[in-house]
């Protein structure tokens, strides 16, 4: 495609591509068999070689496609946000070989002006839907308010019931208000009863810069961490992956109605280079050895 259309100006191709219209044979056939990458935040205070490291990891899997979700530009200055977005697509022309879907952040939406840019740059309204094979995906825009307000919900009941006989079914915001919900027990909130009645079977959110996972009545709630933005220094790596505080991606696989997410570790200087299940991850952390279990092995004499 590269060599087809030659570099993407500040429009058309550039947003038809992350968007999601280039698509690939996955995007096609019946059923479902397929995987795709999720990327937490790359602001705020941005890490430039974290973020280039998820992307290529990402890219050497060869996904069938990308989301992220939110906080992809710095932002918060309207006569700035337009220079942050070319910059950001001289990084993603890079891995325009698969559909890169985009979720709003605070980062990215803090004005009807920064909407405005996103909605162009991205090529979707801030909040929209669509579908993989008979799976469904749901991105929800919660950028400019802390839960999901009354228009999101009914766009999103309308959504659901629309698509109730699609298997699986994902939905993506960034703001993960429901920390506060499920952390005191309740499912009883519009947005649970919603994902139960309609049987979604993840909601993802990020901003925190903090992995976590809760699961409640078989809905799971991931909060993605970093994936190029900063989190506490304050904390050892032990202590910091114990807490979620580490570079990361999810890499999710979806056979039938099943679904798997795997959480990536990125290695090097930045980390151990980990991958484990998403529920081996509960509120209260991992429920798994985080030591690298090489290092236990004994030699035979």
């Amino acid at each position: 495609m590269r060599r087809k259309f030659g570099f993407w100006g500040a429009g058309v191709l550039f947003a038809l591509a992350v968007a999601g219209f280039f698509s690939g044979p996955a995007f096609s056939r019946g059923g479902n068999d397929f995987h795709f990458a999720v990327l937490g935040d790359r602001t705020g205070s941005a890490m430039p070689q974290i973020y280039g490291r998820v992307w290529r990891e990402v890219a050497m899997l060869s996904p069938d496609f990308a989301i992220n979700i939110g906080d992809t530009i710095q932002g918060g200055d309207d006569a700035r946000a337009e220079t942050e977005w070319q910059e950001l697509r001289a990084i993603l022309r890079k891995y325009a070989s698969f559909p890169f879907y985009f979720t709003p952040g605070n980062h990215d939406i803090w004005s009807d002006k920064s909407r405005e840019l996103f909605e162009r740059e991205t090529g979707r309204r801030s909040f929209y839907s669509f579908n993989v094979q008979d799976a469904h995906f749901t991105v929800l825009d919660n950028s400019r308010t802390l839960d999901l307000d009354e228009e999101q919900l009914k766009f999103l009941e309308k959504d659901l019931r629309r698509n109730r006989h699609r298997r699986p079914k994902f939905i993506f915001f960034h703001k993960p208000y429901w920390v506060v919900f499920l952390k005191a027990g309740s499912g009883e909130f519009p947005l649970h009863r919603l994902a139960r009645q309609y049987g979604v079977d993840q909601i993802i959110s990020g901003h925190g810069h903090q992995f976590m996972r809760i699961e409640r009545d078989g809905i799971g709630y991931v909060a993605l961490g970093s994936s190029g933005a900063h989190f506490r220094r304050d904390l050892t790596p032990a202590e910091g992956f114990e807490k979620g505080a580490f570079y990361h991606f999810a890499w999710v696989r979806v056979k039938g109605a099943k679904v798997q997410v795997t959480i990536k570790e990125i290695g090097g200087p930045a980390g151990q280079g980990r991958m484990f299940r998403a529920e081996d991850w509960d509120a209260d952390g991992p429920k798994f050895d985080t030591a690298d279990p090489a290092l236990k092995d004994e030699p035979e004499t």
